[in-house]
């Protein structure tokens, strides 16, 4: 596989429960995903090309506060080829943030961190982002040459977008487009806050998991549409990034239903602009190696 046909699918999981519990996985709802699932269930699950491109590389993302967790997909990420950089965990709010990311990335798969990523989403501080330790770590996040992963939801976008405005040079990348409310349908509070961001430039967009934000059943690549037309037209194709975020997007279908619809929302784009979304965006945003993973 040559480079120029890569696929870089940005943000998966993994999990192992007989190592590690995932209380969310408890939720009424997650029984499809209760179970442990590892990097050859990935490759045995991304069988379809997206725009001729099959899946080479990936960037694998953390799921509970756990340093430990963090350890392990650095590890894996070192005997894995398929997986070409990890999104960690860390304290932001720890003064010890610093050493901690450096012995991270001076244990096994170290140079696999790309990224860090706390769980916004489920803080009630509605100026969690914003507060003077959270900034501090941040900033030591940047200082280290690291990214940062913001999960949000769309009423905390007011956050992100203050956080771009006081640490612009951080980069940062939205997972999950903020999580537009599909079911219902109501984009426009959402799609204001997006904008605002999207006027950052250190501030990238990940096209995934918006299935899960849709009915699990019934959606169709109609459903997808506006929230794709949003992004498209706030960030540009170039600041896109795709993402799987498989296994969670087997409760909405699979990872080759999600990739079949990016396939068609790309109808229609240049070969460059294809390229962005499916590789060099994240590529670029992770500091991706090479690989010659086969599939």
């Amino acid at each position: 596989m040559s480079e120029t046909e890569w696929l870089v699918d940005a943000h998966h999981h993994v999990w192992d429960l007989a190592r590690r519990p995932q209380p969310w996985l408890d939720e009424p709802g997650h029984e499809l995903i209760r179970r442990t699932f590892g990097p050859s269930d990935l490759r045995a699950s991304a069988t379809r090309a997206i725009a001729g491109r099959r899946l080479g590389t990936t960037v694998v993302v953390q799921c509970v506060p756990s340093l430990p967790e963090t350890r392990d997909l650095l590890a894996l990420a070192d005997v894995d080829p398929l997986i070409g950089g990890v999104v960690g965990w860390a304290d932001l709010t720890s003064p010890a943030i610093g050493d901690v990311l450096d012995e991270l990335r001076a244990g096994p798969g170290g140079r696999h961190l790309k990224s860090v990523r706390h769980l916004v989403q489920g803080e009630r501080d509605p100026e969690w982002l914003q507060q003077a330790s959270v900034e501090r770590g941040l900033r030591t996040v940047g200082d280290r040459g690291l990214a940062y992963d913001v999960l949000i939801r769309p009423h905390q976008l007011p956050q992100a977008i203050r956080l771009a405005e006081r640490l612009p040079d951080l980069p940062l990348v939205l997972d999950h487009a903020g999580k537009p409310p599909v079911v219902g349908g109501d984009l426009a509070s959402w799609e204001r806050n997006l904008r605002a961001l999207a006027r950052h430039p250190q501030v990238t967009c990940k096209v995934s998991g918006l299935v899960t934000e849709a009915d699990h059943v019934t959606w169709t690549t109609v459903d997808i549409r506006p929230v794709w037309d949003t992004l498209l037209s706030a960030f540009g194709l170039e600041r896109l990034m795709f993402g799987s975020d498989w296994p969670v997007c087997v409760l909405a279908g699979g990872w080759n239903r999600w990739a079949s619809t990016v396939e068609e929302l790309l109808e229609g784009c240049s070969a460059h602009e294809t390229a962005a979304v499916l590789a060099d965006t994240a590529t670029a945003f992770y500091a991706l190696a090479p690989t010659s993973c086969e599939t």
